[in-house]
Protein backbone atom coordinates (compact mmCIF):
# COMPACT_ATOMS: atom_id res chain seq x y z
CA UNK A 1 0.00 0.00 0.00
CA UNK A 2 1.27 3.53 -0.76
CA UNK A 3 0.01 6.47 0.98
CA UNK A 4 0.45 9.96 -0.05
CA UNK A 5 -1.13 13.10 1.84
CA UNK A 6 -2.59 16.39 -0.07
CA UNK A 7 -2.70 19.91 0.97
CA UNK A 8 -6.63 19.44 0.54
CA UNK A 9 -6.48 17.30 3.33
CA UNK A 10 -7.36 14.35 1.45
CA UNK A 11 -5.36 10.96 0.66
CA UNK A 12 -4.97 9.25 -2.65
CA UNK A 13 -4.72 5.57 -2.14
CA UNK A 14 -3.40 2.99 -4.82
CA UNK A 15 -5.32 -0.20 -5.00
CA UNK A 16 -1.94 -2.31 -5.44
CA UNK A 17 -3.80 -5.06 -6.90
CA UNK A 18 -5.66 -3.08 -9.81
CA UNK A 19 -3.62 0.00 -9.82
CA UNK A 20 -6.87 2.18 -9.31
CA UNK A 21 -6.83 5.47 -7.64
CA UNK A 22 -9.48 6.63 -4.99
CA UNK A 23 -9.91 9.40 -2.75
CA UNK A 24 -11.27 8.51 0.85
CA UNK A 25 -11.72 10.52 3.76
CA UNK A 26 -8.70 11.29 5.68
CA UNK A 27 -9.36 10.36 9.27
CA UNK A 28 -10.02 6.64 7.65
CA UNK A 29 -6.90 6.77 5.64
CA UNK A 30 -5.29 8.07 9.20
CA UNK A 31 -6.51 5.09 10.79
CA UNK A 32 -5.44 2.48 8.08
CA UNK A 33 -2.20 4.03 8.24
CA UNK A 34 -1.63 3.66 11.96
CA UNK A 35 -2.79 0.00 12.07
CA UNK A 36 -0.11 -0.66 8.74
CA UNK A 37 2.32 1.05 10.47
CA UNK A 38 1.70 -0.99 14.05
CA UNK A 39 1.82 -4.14 12.27
CA UNK A 40 4.98 -3.37 10.86
CA UNK A 41 6.80 -2.51 14.18
CA UNK A 42 6.29 -5.92 15.06
CA UNK A 43 9.02 -7.01 13.21
CA UNK A 44 12.71 -6.56 14.14
CA UNK A 45 14.64 -4.34 11.83
CA UNK A 46 16.58 -6.98 10.21
CA UNK A 47 13.76 -9.13 9.72
CA UNK A 48 11.41 -6.59 7.35
CA UNK A 49 14.53 -5.70 5.70
CA UNK A 50 15.36 -9.08 4.22
CA UNK A 51 13.97 -11.33 1.70
CA UNK A 52 14.40 -14.61 3.50
CA UNK A 53 15.71 -17.84 1.49
CA UNK A 54 14.25 -19.02 -1.52
CA UNK A 55 14.24 -23.24 -2.19
CA UNK A 56 14.05 -24.63 -5.24
CA UNK A 57 10.87 -25.32 -6.90
CA UNK A 58 8.81 -28.93 -5.80
CA UNK A 59 6.15 -29.45 -8.70
CA UNK A 60 3.34 -31.25 -7.03
CA UNK A 61 2.19 -33.51 -10.16
CA UNK A 62 3.75 -35.85 -11.59
CA UNK A 63 5.74 -36.26 -15.27
CA UNK A 64 8.39 -33.67 -14.56
CA UNK A 65 12.37 -34.65 -15.35
CA UNK A 66 13.24 -33.02 -11.45
CA UNK A 67 17.10 -32.05 -11.73
CA UNK A 68 16.75 -29.01 -9.50
CA UNK A 69 17.15 -29.10 -5.74
CA UNK A 70 19.88 -32.45 -5.41
CA UNK A 71 18.39 -34.77 -4.74
CA UNK A 72 19.23 -38.37 -4.92
CA UNK A 73 17.64 -40.22 -7.56
CA UNK A 74 17.52 -43.41 -6.01
CA UNK A 75 15.68 -44.78 -3.05
CA UNK A 76 17.18 -45.57 0.61
CA UNK A 77 18.23 -48.72 2.07
CA UNK A 78 15.72 -51.33 2.89
CA UNK A 79 17.04 -51.12 6.37
CA UNK A 80 15.90 -47.45 6.37
CA UNK A 81 11.96 -48.66 5.65
CA UNK A 82 12.68 -51.37 8.20
CA UNK A 83 13.38 -49.36 11.18
CA UNK A 84 11.44 -46.70 10.25
CA UNK A 85 8.84 -49.45 10.64
CA UNK A 86 9.83 -50.74 13.90
CA UNK A 87 9.96 -46.92 15.22
CA UNK A 88 6.48 -46.64 13.72
CA UNK A 89 5.32 -49.49 16.11
CA UNK A 90 7.18 -48.00 19.26
CA UNK A 91 6.04 -45.93 21.94
CA UNK A 92 5.22 -42.59 19.75
CA UNK A 93 3.10 -41.28 22.43
CA UNK A 94 6.93 -40.55 24.23
CA UNK A 95 9.20 -38.39 23.65
CA UNK A 96 12.28 -39.15 21.65
CA UNK A 97 16.06 -39.49 22.77
CA UNK A 98 16.86 -35.96 23.47
CA UNK A 99 20.66 -36.88 23.03
CA UNK A 100 20.08 -39.09 19.88
CA UNK A 101 22.06 -41.65 21.58
CA UNK A 102 22.28 -43.92 19.09
CA UNK A 103 22.86 -42.49 16.11
CA UNK A 104 25.83 -40.22 17.68
CA UNK A 105 27.77 -43.98 18.41
CA UNK A 106 27.10 -44.90 15.00
CA UNK A 107 28.15 -41.50 13.42
CA UNK A 108 31.08 -41.67 15.54
CA UNK A 109 31.92 -45.34 14.61
CA UNK A 110 32.05 -43.87 10.68
CA UNK A 111 34.17 -40.65 11.85
CA UNK A 112 36.11 -42.96 14.19
CA UNK A 113 35.31 -40.33 17.08
CA UNK A 114 33.43 -40.83 20.22
CA UNK A 115 29.89 -40.05 20.57
CA UNK A 116 30.36 -36.25 22.06
CA UNK A 117 32.20 -35.34 19.19
CA UNK A 118 28.40 -35.48 16.75
CA UNK A 119 25.30 -33.58 17.22
CA UNK A 120 22.51 -34.54 15.18
CA UNK A 121 20.10 -32.28 13.66
CA UNK A 122 16.55 -31.47 12.03
CA UNK A 123 18.97 -31.53 8.95
CA UNK A 124 22.25 -30.25 8.02
CA UNK A 125 20.25 -26.47 7.88
CA UNK A 126 19.57 -26.48 11.67
CA UNK A 127 23.30 -27.14 12.38
CA UNK A 128 24.39 -24.05 10.36
CA UNK A 129 20.90 -22.12 12.63
CA UNK A 130 22.66 -23.37 15.80
CA UNK A 131 26.47 -22.32 14.97
CA UNK A 132 25.18 -19.35 14.10
CA UNK A 133 22.83 -18.68 17.83
CA UNK A 134 25.62 -20.03 19.41
CA UNK A 135 28.66 -18.37 18.48
CA UNK A 136 27.92 -14.95 16.72
CA UNK A 137 26.66 -11.88 18.63
CA UNK A 138 24.71 -9.08 16.35
CA UNK A 139 27.33 -6.56 14.67
CA UNK A 140 29.99 -9.55 14.79
CA UNK A 141 31.02 -11.17 11.12
CA UNK A 142 30.41 -14.01 9.30
CA UNK A 143 32.05 -14.67 6.11
CA UNK A 144 31.71 -17.14 3.31
CA UNK A 145 32.71 -17.56 -0.86
CA UNK A 146 30.42 -16.10 -3.17
CA UNK A 147 29.55 -17.58 -5.45
CA UNK A 148 27.61 -20.35 -3.43
CA UNK A 149 25.05 -21.26 -0.68
CA UNK A 150 23.07 -18.28 -0.30
CA UNK A 151 21.63 -19.60 2.81
CA UNK A 152 24.42 -18.61 4.98
CA UNK A 153 23.88 -14.63 4.27
CA UNK A 154 20.21 -15.09 5.36
CA UNK A 155 21.18 -16.78 8.38
CA UNK A 156 23.82 -13.78 9.30
CA UNK A 157 20.74 -11.23 8.50
CA UNK A 158 18.55 -12.84 11.01
CA UNK A 159 21.06 -13.22 13.56
CA UNK A 160 21.62 -9.42 12.98
CA UNK A 161 25.11 -10.30 12.10
CA UNK A 162 27.25 -8.23 9.46
CA UNK A 163 28.36 -10.20 6.35
CA UNK A 164 30.90 -10.19 3.94
CA UNK A 165 31.84 -12.48 0.65
CA UNK A 166 34.57 -14.07 0.22
CA UNK A 167 34.82 -13.30 -3.76
CA UNK A 168 36.22 -16.27 -5.86
CA UNK A 169 37.79 -16.26 -8.73
CA UNK A 170 36.45 -16.98 -12.21
CA UNK A 171 37.86 -20.56 -11.82
CA UNK A 172 36.27 -20.78 -8.33
CA UNK A 173 39.69 -20.22 -6.93
CA UNK A 174 40.66 -17.85 -3.90
CA UNK A 175 42.47 -14.89 -3.76
CA UNK A 176 44.10 -15.45 -0.63
CA UNK A 177 45.91 -12.12 -0.70
CA UNK A 178 42.08 -10.22 -0.97
CA UNK A 179 40.19 -11.96 1.51
CA UNK A 180 42.77 -12.51 4.16
CA UNK A 181 41.44 -9.16 6.00
CA UNK A 182 37.93 -10.30 6.10
CA UNK A 183 39.27 -14.32 7.63
CA UNK A 184 40.73 -12.03 10.24
CA UNK A 185 38.04 -10.24 11.41
CA UNK A 186 35.71 -13.51 11.24
CA UNK A 187 33.57 -14.81 13.50
CA UNK A 188 32.16 -17.99 12.04
CA UNK A 189 33.44 -18.37 7.74
CA UNK A 190 31.37 -20.79 6.52
CA UNK A 191 33.15 -22.83 3.60
CA UNK A 192 30.67 -25.62 1.62
CA UNK A 193 33.28 -28.13 0.05
CA UNK A 194 32.44 -29.21 -2.29
CA UNK A 195 30.99 -25.82 -3.35
CA UNK A 196 27.48 -24.85 -4.21
CA UNK A 197 26.60 -24.72 -7.37
CA UNK A 198 30.00 -25.05 -8.83
CA UNK A 199 30.61 -28.28 -7.58
CA UNK A 200 33.93 -27.89 -6.87
CA UNK A 201 36.43 -29.19 -4.02
CA UNK A 202 39.61 -27.22 -2.50
CA UNK A 203 42.28 -29.16 -1.28
CA UNK A 204 42.71 -29.53 2.85
CA UNK A 205 45.77 -27.25 2.24
CA UNK A 206 43.67 -24.31 0.87
CA UNK A 207 40.51 -25.07 3.56
CA UNK A 208 42.93 -24.77 6.53
CA UNK A 209 44.01 -20.99 5.14
CA UNK A 210 40.64 -20.00 5.59
CA UNK A 211 40.26 -20.67 9.26
CA UNK A 212 39.68 -17.02 11.39
CA UNK A 213 42.21 -16.56 14.10
CA UNK A 214 39.40 -15.82 16.51
CA UNK A 215 36.91 -18.03 15.62
CA UNK A 216 35.33 -21.04 13.97
CA UNK A 217 35.74 -22.74 10.35
CA UNK A 218 32.31 -24.44 9.04
CA UNK A 219 32.76 -27.16 6.84
CA UNK A 220 29.30 -27.81 5.09
CA UNK A 221 29.80 -30.88 3.67
CA UNK A 222 26.56 -31.90 2.20
CA UNK A 223 28.00 -32.95 -1.14
CA UNK A 224 31.04 -34.87 0.90
CA UNK A 225 29.74 -38.44 -0.13
CA UNK A 226 30.63 -37.75 -3.42
CA UNK A 227 33.78 -37.08 -3.87
CA UNK A 228 36.09 -38.92 -5.88
CA UNK A 229 37.90 -39.73 -2.61
CA UNK A 230 35.86 -38.72 0.31
CA UNK A 231 37.43 -38.20 3.87
CA UNK A 232 36.45 -39.07 7.32
CA UNK A 233 37.65 -36.39 9.05
CA UNK A 234 41.33 -36.11 9.21
CA UNK A 235 41.34 -32.59 8.93
CA UNK A 236 40.43 -32.70 12.89
CA UNK A 237 44.09 -33.98 13.57
CA UNK A 238 45.68 -30.50 12.15
CA UNK A 239 46.66 -27.53 14.83
CA UNK A 240 43.32 -25.92 13.89
CA UNK A 241 41.34 -28.75 14.42
CA UNK A 242 39.73 -27.55 17.56
CA UNK A 243 38.35 -25.03 15.61
CA UNK A 244 36.76 -26.65 12.92
CA UNK A 245 33.07 -28.05 12.24
CA UNK A 246 32.08 -29.77 9.89
CA UNK A 247 28.34 -30.72 8.93
CA UNK A 248 26.54 -33.36 6.77
CA UNK A 249 23.02 -34.09 5.93
CA UNK A 250 21.71 -37.80 5.06
CA UNK A 251 19.45 -35.84 2.37
CA UNK A 252 21.68 -36.52 -0.32
CA UNK A 253 24.08 -39.19 -0.27
CA UNK A 254 22.00 -41.53 2.13
CA UNK A 255 18.71 -40.37 -0.18
CA UNK A 256 16.84 -39.11 3.41
CA UNK A 257 15.87 -35.52 1.45
CA UNK A 258 12.05 -36.78 2.95
CA UNK A 259 13.14 -37.00 6.95
CA UNK A 260 15.22 -34.07 7.58
CA UNK A 261 18.08 -35.26 9.47
CA UNK A 262 22.15 -33.85 9.11
CA UNK A 263 24.96 -33.69 11.89
CA UNK A 264 27.30 -31.35 13.17
CA UNK A 265 31.30 -33.02 13.84
CA UNK A 266 33.56 -31.00 16.44
CA UNK A 267 35.27 -30.99 19.42
CA UNK A 268 33.27 -32.03 22.56
CA UNK A 269 33.30 -28.28 23.84
CA UNK A 270 32.28 -26.80 21.06
CA UNK A 271 29.34 -29.50 20.68
CA UNK A 272 29.03 -29.06 24.50
CA UNK A 273 28.03 -25.40 24.06
CA UNK A 274 25.52 -25.97 20.74
CA UNK A 275 23.62 -28.57 22.82
CA UNK A 276 22.75 -25.37 25.09
CA UNK A 277 20.85 -23.95 22.35
CA UNK A 278 18.91 -26.79 20.32
CA UNK A 279 16.02 -27.56 20.93
CA UNK A 280 15.39 -29.88 23.79
CA UNK A 281 14.28 -32.93 21.18
CA UNK A 282 15.24 -31.13 18.15
CA UNK A 283 15.06 -34.77 16.45
CA UNK A 284 11.97 -37.17 16.01
CA UNK A 285 12.05 -41.15 17.03
CA UNK A 286 11.56 -41.72 13.25
CA UNK A 287 14.30 -39.70 11.66
CA UNK A 288 16.14 -40.86 14.36
CA UNK A 289 16.17 -44.24 13.45
CA UNK A 290 15.90 -43.90 9.89
CA UNK A 291 19.62 -42.54 9.91
CA UNK A 292 21.08 -44.47 12.33
CA UNK A 293 20.05 -47.86 9.88
CA UNK A 294 20.88 -45.52 6.88
CA UNK A 295 24.44 -45.31 8.25
CA UNK A 296 24.59 -48.63 9.36
CA UNK A 297 24.35 -49.90 5.81
CA UNK A 298 27.39 -48.01 3.93
CA UNK A 299 27.51 -50.61 1.17
CA UNK A 300 23.93 -49.18 -0.37
CA UNK A 301 25.03 -45.84 -0.01
CA UNK A 302 28.46 -46.53 -1.62
CA UNK A 303 27.32 -48.35 -3.83
CA UNK A 304 24.34 -45.07 -4.85
CA UNK A 305 27.30 -42.89 -5.18
CA UNK A 306 29.43 -44.99 -7.60
CA UNK A 307 26.32 -44.60 -10.07
CA UNK A 308 25.82 -40.88 -9.76
CA UNK A 309 29.75 -40.04 -9.93
CA UNK A 310 29.37 -41.95 -13.52
CA UNK A 311 26.33 -40.65 -14.76
CA UNK A 312 28.21 -37.25 -13.70
CA UNK A 313 31.04 -37.75 -15.46
CA UNK A 314 29.07 -38.55 -18.90
CA UNK A 315 26.87 -35.69 -18.25
CA UNK A 316 29.81 -33.08 -18.23
CA UNK A 317 31.10 -34.78 -21.31
CA UNK A 318 27.98 -34.93 -23.16
CA UNK A 319 27.43 -31.22 -22.07
CA UNK A 320 30.74 -30.09 -23.25
CA UNK A 321 29.87 -31.48 -26.58
CA UNK A 322 26.77 -29.36 -26.71
CA UNK A 323 29.03 -26.55 -26.54
CA UNK A 324 28.66 -25.52 -22.63
CA UNK A 325 31.39 -25.11 -20.13
CA UNK A 326 31.04 -27.16 -17.79
CA UNK A 327 33.16 -27.08 -13.99
CA UNK A 328 34.71 -29.89 -12.92
CA UNK A 329 32.42 -31.76 -9.92
CA UNK A 330 32.87 -33.49 -7.05
CA UNK A 331 29.23 -33.51 -5.89
CA UNK A 332 25.88 -34.85 -7.13
CA UNK A 333 25.40 -32.03 -9.59
CA UNK A 334 27.28 -30.03 -12.17
CA UNK A 335 27.61 -26.20 -13.05
CA UNK A 336 27.43 -25.42 -16.87
CA UNK A 337 27.32 -22.28 -19.03
CA UNK A 338 26.64 -21.44 -22.42
CA UNK A 339 29.13 -18.99 -24.14
CA UNK A 340 26.41 -17.65 -26.50
CA UNK A 341 22.83 -19.02 -25.51
CA UNK A 342 20.76 -17.01 -22.82
CA UNK A 343 20.28 -19.60 -19.31
CA UNK A 344 17.08 -18.26 -18.77
CA UNK A 345 15.57 -19.55 -22.13
CA UNK A 346 17.36 -22.84 -22.03
CA UNK A 347 15.51 -22.81 -18.55
CA UNK A 348 12.16 -21.87 -19.58
CA UNK A 349 12.21 -24.07 -22.76
CA UNK A 350 13.88 -27.23 -20.51
CA UNK A 351 10.43 -25.98 -18.01
CA UNK A 352 7.73 -26.26 -20.86
CA UNK A 353 9.16 -29.95 -21.49
CA UNK A 354 8.14 -30.47 -17.65
CA UNK A 355 12.36 -30.68 -17.01
CA UNK A 356 13.54 -28.91 -14.32
CA UNK A 357 17.19 -27.90 -13.88
CA UNK A 358 18.16 -24.57 -11.46
CA UNK A 359 18.60 -21.37 -12.71
CA UNK A 360 20.90 -19.42 -10.91
CA UNK A 361 21.98 -15.46 -10.68
CA UNK A 362 24.59 -14.43 -8.79
CA UNK A 363 25.17 -10.50 -8.47
CA UNK A 364 27.45 -8.18 -7.82
CA UNK A 365 27.51 -5.50 -4.84
CA UNK A 366 29.20 -2.46 -3.65
CA UNK A 367 31.03 -3.80 -0.72
CA UNK A 368 32.61 -7.12 -2.23
CA UNK A 369 32.72 -5.98 -6.07
CA UNK A 370 32.54 -9.01 -8.14
CA UNK A 371 31.16 -9.48 -11.87
CA UNK A 372 27.95 -11.17 -12.08
CA UNK A 373 27.58 -15.11 -12.30
CA UNK A 374 24.75 -16.88 -13.94
CA UNK A 375 24.45 -20.12 -15.01
CA UNK A 376 22.47 -23.68 -14.94
CA UNK A 377 22.82 -26.23 -12.08
CA UNK A 378 21.91 -29.89 -13.26
CA UNK A 379 21.54 -32.57 -10.64
CA UNK A 380 22.59 -35.75 -11.40
CA UNK A 381 19.76 -38.18 -11.84
CA UNK A 382 18.99 -41.36 -13.11
CA UNK A 383 20.55 -42.27 -16.48
CA UNK A 384 17.13 -42.37 -18.38
CA UNK A 385 16.52 -38.97 -16.98
CA UNK A 386 19.76 -37.82 -18.05
CA UNK A 387 19.08 -38.99 -21.55
CA UNK A 388 15.83 -37.44 -21.69
CA UNK A 389 17.23 -33.72 -20.57
CA UNK A 390 20.04 -34.10 -23.07
CA UNK A 391 18.28 -35.24 -25.57
CA UNK A 392 15.87 -31.95 -25.19
CA UNK A 393 19.14 -29.62 -24.82
CA UNK A 394 19.90 -31.34 -28.87
CA UNK A 395 16.88 -30.08 -29.54
CA UNK A 396 16.94 -26.77 -27.90
CA UNK A 397 20.02 -25.85 -30.20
Amino acid sequence: MALELTLTGRVQRIDAARMVGTTVPLAEVTLTFRVWQRRMSLFRPNIARISGYVPGEQPQESGWVKLNTNENPYPPSPQVTAAIDRAARGPLNKYPDPLSTELRRVVGQLFDRDPEWILPANGSDENLTLLMRTFVDPGELVAFPYPSYVLYETLADIQGATHRRLVLNPDWSWDFERIAPIIEQSKLVFVPNPNSPSGNRWSQDEILRLVPPRGLLVLDEAYGDFADEPHRGEIFDSPAGERIVITRTLSKSYSLAGIRLGFAIAHPDLIAGMCKVKDSYNCDSLSLAAAAAAIADQEWMLANTAKIRATRDRLGQALQKLGFHVAVSQANFVWTTHPTRSHQEIFQELKRQKILVRLMSFPSDDVDPSPPVDGLRITIGTDDEIDILLNALKQIG
